[in-house]
């Protein structure tokens, strides 16, 4: 079972992660967005760190709605209300459980990832966080380490895609060839948590 310090853990996780991958996103969004995505997500994930720290929430789904709210107050552009509204709704779908088993983590982040879909007005195949994201929570129900593959290998497709939604559809078929820095991020975030259970 998963309890509050499991998730506090990957959030510490996910921001350790970010940090040390930042250049690297914002390398991938400078093509095809606007050059801020691991800049923005260092800051966001800094401040998650901080405040799963410093407020110590004492449920799972508390920590992770502290997070996405986190999120959405530090994060600009695209990103922030959108991993925002994942960690938030996911958080919420967990509900003021104490502890929670890996198949309710699975339901709940398909929850979180159906509403970035809504939200974004994305789907699988547009070129977005939700060509990592999906697999990831399908394939978390088998376990940790099979959901961070499937979120590696969903951010690599992303490359030949062209964009359809978000900044990089401006570009058309120029953003062919390039893989898509939120779906990179997201898949950070998976190999966080698959890190943090030990997978």
């Amino acid at each position: 079972m998963l309890d509050a310090d499991f998730f506090r853990r990957w959030m510490t996780a996910a921001a350790a992660a970010v940090d040390r991958e930042a250049d690297r996103l914002t390398e991938l969004d400078s093509p095809i967005g606007d050059a801020d995505h691991g800049s923005n997500l260092k800051r966001g994930f800094t401040a998650v760190r901080e405040v799963v720290e410093a407020e110590a929430p004492e449920t799972p789904g508390a920590v992770l709605t502290l997070a996405g709210r986190q999120l959405i107050s530090k994060v600009g552009g695209a990103s922030g209300p959108l991993y925002g509204t994942l960690l938030r709704r996911t958080g919420k779908a967990l509900g003021d459980a104490a502890e929670v088993s890996q198949p309710e983590l699975a339901e709940a982040l398909r929850a979180g990832v159906a509403a970035v879909a809504q939200l974004g007005g994305a789907a699988a195949g547009d070129k977005t966080m939700l060509d990592a994201l999906i697999p990831a929570a399908d394939a978390l129900d088998e376990s940790f380490d099979v959901a961070r593959a499937a979120a590696e290998k969903g951010a690599l497709a992303t490359t030949p895609m062209q964009a359809r939604k978000g900044r990089a559809s401006y570009l058309g078929e120029r953003s062919i060839g390039h893989q898509d820095p939120g779906a990179t991020s997201s898949a950070l975030l998976i190999a966080a948590l698959a890190e943090v259970a030990g997978g």
